[in-house]
């Protein structure tokens, strides 16, 4: 499958910081980012992680939320400030209660993993987020496609000059479309990058925006884009020259 590949494929391995100072929790994550073709650099204390963090050394940090003695939002400012978005940030918490989330989020997290932690989760979710930053690669400058114009400092496309109305997840499922122009995407893809799980989950939330992406930025061969489903595997963005276009036979006089 024309597929873009997974963070740690391909030679494409990330560099990951885990602060916990569970010493099991450690060697779990290790091992299982490490079979993911990763490399894991635990720490047991803030202060011997933030030398790092100044460097620039990593590209995922995973954070145990409950660290004592360790004031996790003051670290998060700290990350947010060296990295700015481009490096996910991962909170592992004992805590469930929806306040508790909702505050690791405002911090600047951008995810988090009830403990016990299970390995298939956190490699998934992992991968997700990097996807992510990858996919977002590119900064606030506007990005053109022929007629269609994203500004994505104001998460906005441009039809013609004209705005057009998409929902978030609408409006980085097509630019996520446009950016891999030609290539097939996969379905997993597509749920892991944009909901950030590749799991179904029943419903066909999925196919639903990718139809409305369809209908509201009218891609269709006399626009210079047309949107394939490939049964069983994903979509496809494919450029068209409309001036190719097969002109429709007339009947002779």
């Amino acid at each position: 499958m024309d597929d873009l590949p997974l963070q740690g494929e391909g030679g494409n391995r990330m560099r990951i910081a885990v602060l916990d100072d569970e010493l099991d929790q450690q060697a779990l994550i290790s091992a299982a980012l490490a079979e993911a073709g990763h490399e894991c650099h635990c720490f047991d204390r803030s202060a011997d992680l933030q030398p790092g963090l100044r460097a620039k050394q990593f590209d995922l940090l995973l954070l145990d939320w409950d660290l004592p003695h360790v004031d996790v939002d003051s670290l998060l400012r700290l990350v947010r400030e060296s990295f700015g978005a481009s490096v996910p940030v991962i909170v592992l918490t004992h805590r469930c209660d929806e306040a508790d989330l909702v505050e690791a989020l405002g911090a600047g997290a951008d995810g988090f993993l009830s403990k016990p932690l299970r390995v298939a989760e956190l490699r998934a979710r992992a991968e997700a987020l990097m996807r992510r930053a990858r996919f977002s690669i590119g900064g606030d400058q506007p990005q053109e496609y022929g007629r269609y114009r994203f500004l994505p400092a104001a998460r906005q496309l441009l039809i013609d000059g004209q705005p057009v109305e998409l929902k978030n997840r609408e409006y980085a499922l097509a630019l996520l479309l446009f950016q891999n122009q030609g290539r097939l995407l996969s379905r997993d893809y597509l749920r892991a990058t944009i909901w950030g799980s590749a799991r179904e989950d029943g419903s066909r939330s999925l196919d639903t925006h990718v139809s409305r992406v369809r209908s509201k930025l009218a891609l269709r061969p006399e626009h210079g884009f047309m949107l394939t489903a490939i049964y069983g595997m994903g979509y496809r963005l494919e450029p068209v020259d409309p001036s190719e276009l097969s002109s429709p036979l007339r009947m002779p006089e």
